[in-house]
């Protein structure tokens, strides 16, 4: 079982329906609209509800930073690729390749800035990175309920059969050569984002189509590759509106 926390991450768990819930897990002093709207849910679904110290909470989160609820949950279900693929929600294929990312704040604030820009999947390797956990459910304020996730054992084996099916790969890297606004994204495309400090790894940076930068003006040479990740996106994002193609909003449930 997981443990995820946070009024988003529950709410939004609770919305997506994609994990089976064994209980909800309150702090007795909250009884804001929020938390009221979480209850509510719980119980149309037959969720057990425990109102509880909040020190409890602290145990079962391992953190003090769940904002009252916690919730226990069988485990993130992820993806193949092919389902990725299978389910674009525009004209073109948008998928977002996390070469190594560790950090799980970064990992939920790019899962948030995917699921806003209208990706329609998120690849990460099995090994070497960090998946959804509770912190990464907290930080993308609850996307990584939403956001289709798929695991892959070899990250350039899987860009390589992507482009076998004529996707093409654009690669964010500081030592590109052209910047991220000079490729057409009116495409079929992955963008592939390395990880925290060291970028894309050269056997990854070999399997890309384009090598793209962002150019900088200060002194730092590079972004927070959750910041760096989401200029990229919404550049593919303004190109592709410029068309009338704007991503589809998800069926609600």
């Amino acid at each position: 079982m997981d443990v995820i926390y946070g009024v988003h991450s529950v709410a939004e768990a609770l919305k997506a329906r994609a994990r089976n819930f064994d209980h909800v897990e309150i702090a007795r002093e909250r009884s804001d609209p929020k938390m009221q709207r979480i209850i509510a849910d719980c119980r149309a679904s037959g969720i057990p509800v425990r109102f509880v110290p909040r020190e409890a909470l602290d145990r079962l989160a391992k953190t003090a930073n769940h904002q009252g609820v916690v919730a226990v949950t069988t485990s993130k279900q992820y993806s193949q690729v092919e389902d990725l693929m299978e389910s674009k929600r525009g004209e073109w294929t948008f998928l977002v390749v996390l070469d190594g990312v560790e950090d799980p704040h970064n990992l939920g604030a790019v899962l948030r800035a995917a699921d806003g820009a209208g990706a329609d999947g998120i690849v990460v390797p099995e090994r070497r990175a960090v998946h959804v956990t509770g912190t990464v459910a907290k930080s993308s304020a609850g996307a990584s309920e939403h956001m289709a996730i798929a695991k892959v054992t070899n990250i350039s084996r899987t860009l390589e059969d992507l482009k076998d099916q004529n996707i093409w790969v654009v690669g964010l890297d500081e030592r590109g050569d052209q910047d991220y606004d000079q490729v057409d994204y009116k495409m079929d495309c992955a963008l592939v984002f390395g990880a925290e400090g060291k970028g894309l790894h050269e056997h990854v940076r070999k399997h890309c189509d384009f090598l793209v930068k962002i150019p900088m003006a200060g002194a730092v040479s590079s972004l927070n590759v959750s910041v760096a990740a989401g200029i990229v996106m919404y550049e593919l994002v303004r190109q592709r509106r410029s068309t009338s193609d704007a991503p589809r909003p998800r069926e609600k449930k």
